[in-house]
């Protein structure tokens, strides 16, 4: 009889919500990083080790808001020589805009399955239209850490051009793959 409480329990639990519950992005379990073409000759590729933010997320009214604040002075690219150049004046500029924002504005479902998030990038002090795409979702309680949470892989292209990012285009390339694994989970 214990057990069956138990399990009745852990499930009841395990479903979600009907309605808008707002997570808080775990800086422990998300990866922001990115990839650029250099040269021709290889993918550089980089990450960000400082992301917050909050995930509010509704699946039966199918919308929700996700707000990322990506801090631009944790760039790290494996290298210190190559990063304190990327942090510099001439490119990142993290002095002057120490944060790089993605803000969502529209989640875009086929059936009951989150396809893409359309919201708005800001990189140097300029706002762009961004797209990510959803490649797994999943929301439901954690057993490791007890919590209810979402988890996200999220991938985008942007063009460092449209954010005043010129330098060595076309050496080093205009296209920027920008990828945020993100878990988040109810405070």
């Amino acid at each position: 009889m214990v057990f069956k409480l138990f399990l009745l329990s852990l499930l009841s639990s395990l479903a979600l919500p009907a309605t808008a519950l707002d997570y808080v992005i775990d800086p422990g379990h998300t990866y922001t990083s990115f990839e650029i073409d250099h040269l021709g000759f290889s993918t550089q590729r980089g990450q960000f080790n400082r992301t917050s933010g909050q995930v509010g997320f509704d699946l039966e009214q199918r919308r929700g808001h996700i707000d990322i604040t990506i801090a631009a002075a944790s760039l790290d690219t494996g290298l210190a020589m190559r990063d304190d150049i990327l942090r510099g004046d001439s490119w990142f500029n993290v002095e002057a805009f120490p944060n790089i924002l993605f803000r969502s504005q529209h989640f875009i479902f086929d059936q009951e399955k989150l396809i893409a998030v359309e919201g708005s990038l800001t990189l140097l002090g300029e706002t762009r239209p961004m797209r990510l795409e959803i490649s797994r979702f999943k929301c439901g309680f954690n057993l490791a850490n007890r919590k209810r949470g979402c988890g996200a892989d999220a991938h985008g292209v942007l063009r460092r051009a449209d954010f005043g990012l010129q330098n060595s285009i076309p050496f080093i390339s205009d296209e920027v793959r920008l990828r945020i694994q993100v878990e988040a989970y109810l405070p």
